[in-house]
């Protein structure tokens, strides 16, 4: 029986039935937030490109910069950071100054469904404070080149709001994949490959 007095239910295209406000991990499936992902555009779908920057490709993205920053980190904080943004498959992309509008239950609902998505994937509910802040830095590196590549920003404002990146990234052509919008299709597989490839290396239980 769920906590709260009502129920907002998500029908997935897995055919799970997905409780919103009280998720359960059994309801999660890969399949759908990579589906889901690849079709919510970042920045309110104001970027440049033949196609949206969506959420799915902002994940690959951040992870990429977690790990050239982190080259030691292992397959479980490198799923979290990869999943670190999963709820948007559901709750959509909110951008930062509407959230802080919204206040505290929007966060509440988005942590719980994140906690959901960790435990389906044998992943602890939450990050750690330090894993948390590794990934929060790449998630700001991530804005920091989205919006100045994309997004219209010059790199002043950009700092302001996002702060100075530590590293430029990576080789100049694998930023410029990483970088230029995906097809929605594409962003789609190359989550799931990417989730997949890391889950391999995890110990088996």
């Amino acid at each position: 029986m769920s906590r709260h007095s009502s129920r907002a239910w998500q029908r997935m295209l897995s055919g799970r039935r997905l409780d919103i406000l009280d998720p359960s991990p059994v309801d999660v499936e890969l399949s759908d937030i990579a589906h889901g992902l690849a079709r919510v555009a970042r920045w309110n779908g104001q970027t440049i490109g033949d196609y949206p920057f969506s959420v799915a490709q902002h994940s690959v993205l951040v992870l990429e910069l977690y790990r050239t920053a982190n080259p030691e980190a292992g397959p479980a904080s490198q799923l979290q950071a990869l999943l670190h943004d999963a709820p948007e498959y559901v709750m959509g992309d909110i951008i930062s100054p509407f959230k802080a509008a919204m206040g505290g239950n929007y966060k509440d609902v988005e942590n719980r469904l994140l906690s959901a998505i960790y435990l389906r994937f044998s992943l602890p509910a939450t990050m750690t404070v330090a894993l948390g802040k590794l990934v929060k830095k790449a998630d700001r590196e991530a804005a920091y080149f989205e919006a100045t590549h994309l997004a219209g920003f010059d790199p002043a404002e950009a700092r302001r709001l996002f702060g100075q990146p530590e590293q430029s990234a990576f080789d100049i052509e694998a930023f410029e994949r990483l970088i230029r919008p995906w097809p929605t299709q594409q962003a789609n597989e190359r989550f799931i490959e990417t989730f997949q490839s890391i889950s391999a290396s995890l110990p088996t239980q």
